[in-house]
């Protein structure tokens, strides 16, 4: 049986069971072992191992009915268990409920007797309060004070309690009759009264906190509180202000008395405000009157530096001082107290920062042009300005005398740095100077003074001046600088909107200012516009001018015509050469001078003007066949410069141009297919007659015929 049990191993499977049980039994196993296999051996071992497991599971089954009978035993006894509990709970359960009742009942006789005990007691101890007052009473009266209280100095706060319910009765005595006892009762108030407020003067000096709650407590009913209190924030400034700092000495100092005064007095908030107002009504007006009295008349600017400088740290020390408790409305409070000491600064503030910006900018301005050795010309205003102007716009011709700047633009980086940077510290004096009502209009006011110094006064002006300086179509090597004009202009521009943007725009964006703000900067805009495209538009009148005397002088009407047909040497005529180089510089100046959409613009003008140079350039002259062939060579140098604007319409007008220069060379009978080719068949026909006729064969070959 013990091997049986043995083999029912975990985890038990029956299969493997079987192996274990063959392989146990001698000449049962697969291969026979050291025996032969067995069947019959096998057998009857399988036989006798199902008796003995039928045996196993005979005792197995009444062990469990045993263990059975056992638990179903066992589990009505402690059914029995919990009942007898369940009842012995439920009587607890009665005599807590009694016990709770019984105590109720007593507590409630017990409360009757203390209000009966309490009803009987209110008045006895008032009685005997209002003896010993009256026995009290009765040595004023007589004027002998015999009692150890109001001589023993140990006693001063019990005397100073009698003291004080004494003087409130006698308050309410006729005074003729107890004139006498009356004053008799008040000089001993007063008199305890100034013993109590020198006791917690010295308590001060000594650091003694206890004893100085203890006076406090006692002052407390009488009218010398506040001058305690008084004398309390005196003492504690004492040695507090011995740096240059006024502000961090405040803070210190606040911080430190904050948590004395609430171990000290019984309204620490109160106490803690009263000190903080002597301290701005005294310390720091006085300091703030010190700095800027000295500088209002002899220095704006530093003026104008230390109004800032001083209001922003007063209102940041308010801001410390918000951690502390000050009442119920501790903001409004502080906002009393830094209006009372900047009310009278701020209310001229604003025409103080126009006069100096009006002074500064003019200041920078004349130094400029100083250096430059410069005299500003007067640019006339009015209806006559205005008549010139609109004059220039549709003629385009310059009105007055050509000025010589030298190459000198009149704008100046420095100058525009400067200019900014100055509007810059107004735009935040203003933000933090200005009451939130009138910000937006004083942020206006500063905006205009920088149109006018900037914008007026210096990019107008130049640009006034740069116009002035551009010579005529028709002149001869001329200098053109307008177009590094334009690009300082823009230069200075992008600046001054980047500032309009960064700093005037959160200073307005919810007023009805900034309508007024943008209207302004785009009259402004369009101003310089107008001008920037007058200037552009001259400036490449004169490239083309430029360009056509170049023609003019170094083209020769042999270079198409030439004497000997079998020996030109050249890939194209010095005049294309020469224009040529020229173009590039000018396109080079452009993108330089440019900047965005600008530069195509300019270029596309340009090179649209310069095409029409050269076409009529072209039709000037008669070619011969050789002639027709460097023409078309020099088409082609043009078009290689024309490659450079890198405008597509240009390029397509001298692909254009050069497919007409074909004509010039095309065989006679080849004319109208090469007319009707892709670039050619949309053109007027008038135009391809006269691009035939400059041949000089035209009228010897009977091109005509061919043509028509």
């Amino acid at each position: 049986m013990a091997t049986t049990a043995q083999l029912f191993e975990e985890p038990f499977d029956a299969d493997e069971y079987i192996e274990r049980l063959a392989w146990r039994t001698p000449g049962g196993g697969s291969k026979g072992g050291a025996e032969a296999f067995d069947p019959k051996r096998l057998l009857e071992e399988f036989e006798n191992h199902i008796e003995e497991l039928k045996q196993l599971d005979e005792k197995i089954q009444r062990r469990v009915e045993k263990l059975e009978h056992q638990c179903h035993r066992e589990a009505k006894e402690f059914a029995h268990k919990v009942q007898d509990l369940q009842r012995s709970n439920q009587v607890a359960f009665q005599h807590f409920q009694e016990l709770d009742e019984h105590i109720s009942y007593v507590a409630t006789k017990v409360c009757h007797l203390g209000d009966q005990l309490e009803g009987v007691n209110t008045p006895r101890q008032r009685a005997v309060e209002a003896q010993r007052l009256m026995t009290y009473f009765n040595e004023f009266l007589d004027g002998d004070l015999r009692s150890d209280v109001f001589n023993n100095p140990d006693k001063i706060k019990e005397a100073a309690d009698i003291i004080q319910k004494l003087h409130l009765i006698a308050q309410e005595l006729p005074f003729d009759r107890f004139a006498d006892v009356k004053a008799k009762i008040a000089s001993k108030y007063h008199d305890l009264e100034r013993q109590l407020i020198q006791e917690f003067t010295a308590a001060q000096r000594r650091g003694e906190i206890g004893r100085m709650r203890e006076v406090a407590a006692v002052l407390l009913h009488f009218k010398g509180y506040a001058y305690c209190v008084d004398v309390y924030i005196k003492q504690c400034q004492e040695g507090a202000y011995l740096k240059n700092d006024v502000f961090e000495d405040t803070a210190v100092l606040c911080q430190r008395v904050n948590k004395q005064v609430g171990e000290v007095f019984s309204s620490p908030e109160t106490v803690m405000a009263k000190l903080i107002q002597n301290i701005f009504e005294n310390k720091l007006q006085a300091h703030v009157k010190e700095k800027l009295d000295e500088t209002r008349h002899s220095d704006v600017e530093q003026y104008l530096k230390n109004l800032y400088d001083l209001y922003s740290r007063s209102t940041a020390l308010a801001t410390k001082l918000t951690e502390f408790n000050l009442g119920s409305d501790k903001h409004t409070f502080l906002s009393k107290l830094i209006k009372s000491i900047f009310s009278s600064y701020l209310e001229s503030y604003i025409d103080m920062e126009k006069d100096y910006l009006r002074t500064r900018g003019a200041m920078i301005l004349q130094r400029y042009y100083d250096s430059k050795n410069h005299q500003k010309r007067l640019i006339g205003t009015g209806s006559i300005q205005e008549l010139k102007e609109r004059i220039r716009q549709r003629t385009n011709l310059p009105l007055g005398p050509i000025i010589d700047t030298h190459g000198e633009t009149f704008l100046s980086p420095e100058l525009v740095v400067n200019l900014l940077q100055e509007t810059r510290h107004a735009f935040e004096r203003c933000n933090r100077l200005s009451d939130p009502s009138d910000l937006p209009k004083n942020a206006f006011l500063i905006f205009l003074l920088l149109v006018d110094h900037l914008c007026v006064e210096h990019i107008d002006y130049a640009l006034e001046i740069g116009l002035s300086a551009i010579p005529s179509s028709d002149a001869k090597n001329a200098n053109l600088y307008f177009l590094d004009v334009v690009q300082q202009a823009n230069s200075i521009f992008h600046l001054f909107d980047k500032q309009f943007n960064d700093q005037l725009m959160p200073l307005i964006s919810s007023s009805p200012k900034l309508a007024e703000c943008l209207q302004k900067k785009k009259e402004v805009i369009e101003q310089m516009e107008v001008k920037l495209d007058t200037g552009i538009d001259r400036t490449i009148n004169c490239m083309v001018g430029q360009m056509k005397h170049i023609l003019t002088t170094e083209q020769k009407k042999t270079d198409f015509r030439p004497e000997d047909e079998n020996n030109v040497m050249i890939q194209y005529t010095t005049a294309c050469s020469k224009v040529c180089a020229y173009v590039t510089r000018q396109v080079e100046h452009v993108r330089k001078s440019m900047d965005g959409k600008n530069v195509d613009t300019v270029l596309t003008e340009l090179g649209v003007r310069f095409h029409r140079l050269i076409h009529e350039h072209l039709q000037q002259y008669s070619y011969s066949s050789m002639g027709g062939m460097l023409a078309i060579c020099d088409v082609a140098e043009y078009r290689r410069s024309a490659k450079e604007f890198r405008v597509p319409l240009v390029l397509q007008l001298f692909d254009t141009l050069h497919a007409l220069c074909n004509l010039l060379v095309v065989a006679p009978d080849n004319l109208k297919q090469v007319c009707s080719g892709e670039q050619l068949t949309n053109l007027d026909r008038n135009l391809l007659h006269a691009f035939v006729q400059l041949r000089v064969d035209y009228r010897s070959s009977r091109l005509g015929r061919h043509f028509s």
